[in-house]
């Protein structure tokens, strides 16, 4: 592996861990996020829809991610697909 590779891992690896504790610290998070992200999506890949639940859970929550997909972190879109698929499995229980 290269250095810039393992670099690159052990940046994800920070950010990643820096926001699941975040997410420890304030469990609220979750809930809130899963509400959102409920009223917004049926667990699709709408754009538009995933977009409106990043803004909202930035606007109401201590988690910020950018209204531009292209400035996702690794964090940011690891959340957003977990919390995609979850709705998506939710949803299809109904």
């Amino acid at each position: 592996m290269s250095s810039a590779s393992e670099m690159q891992k052990t940046r994800v690896i920070q950010e990643l861990r820096a926001f699941i504790k975040k997410l420890l610290q304030e469990p609220g998070i979750l809930e809130n996020s899963l509400n959102i992200a409920k009223r917004h999506s049926d667990g699709s890949n709408d754009a538009k829809a995933w977009a409106a639940i990043a803004n909202e859970i930035s606007d109401t929550t201590s988690v910020h991610i950018p209204e531009d997909p292209a400035e996702h972190s690794e964090a940011d879109r690891l959340f957003l697909d977990v919390l995609r698929e979850v709705v998506g499995e939710e949803k299809a229980l109904y």
